[in-house]
């Protein structure tokens, strides 16, 4: 009888590990693992959009995204936040437009192949919403720019069985700040950013 006691002793021990491993995504933010994250790369974009001409708003993206984030829902003063974006990833879903986007007069890639932002401030909005301030350097030109994220959930994921936490976001800003001003006014100047990001737990 030992052996099958043993076993089950160890069954028992394992379990609540197992309910872990197992248990459903939270949307609670409260209950976030604090620690340090990096920005999973095959899940995270920016979509970008503008006013074109008028008569439509057109959109692109960008898909080099890499990003470092250590995060406390117990303290968000202890929140940081840093992504590089690599501006030649940068799309219109055009072949032509593409490489007019990473011309000199728009990002400029073969001079600027990269862009950052660090964070400075993140100020709770709701209970799943957060106002993200930090310092974006585009073309050389370092601004001030605010997103609002959101939060979607938290746990571990299904597919890799990583801890992983999940993002929107959203911000606007004007790309004549940064020394993109071709076409000005007819092309627009408002510009959209549209945030999609997951961050593994780095443990």
């Amino acid at each position: 009888m030992r052996g099958p006691l043993l076993l089950l002793a160890f069954a028992l021990a394992l379990a609540p590990a197992r309910a872990a491993e197992t248990a459903a995504p939270s949307a609670d933010p409260t209950q976030v693992r604090p620690g340090a994250y990096r920005l999973d790369p095959d899940h995270a974009k920016i979509t970008w959009s503008l006013s074109h001409l008028g008569f439509s708003t057109y959109y692109g993206q960008i898909t080099d995204v890499a990003g470092d984030a250590v995060l406390d829902p117990r303290d968000p003063a202890k929140i940081r936040l840093t992504v590089t974006i690599g501006t030649d990833s940068v799309t219109g879903v055009n072949p032509k437009l593409d490489a007019h986007l990473k011309a000199p007069d728009f990002f400029d890639t073969a001079k600027f192949p990269s862009a950052t932002f660090v964070a400075t401030a993140v100020e709770a909005t709701s209970p799943t919403t957060a106002r993200v301030t930090g310092d974006l350097t585009l073309r050389g030109i370092t601004k001030p720019v605010a997103f609002d994220a959101t939060f979607n959930q938290a746990g571990i994921h299904p597919v890799d069985k990583a801890y992983t936490v999940g993002f929107n976001g959203r911000a606007v800003l004007k790309r004549s700040d940064f020394g993109i001003d071709a076409y000005l006014p007819v092309l627009g100047d408002e510009v959209v950013l549209r945030l999609e990001g997951e961050f593994k737990a780095v443990n």
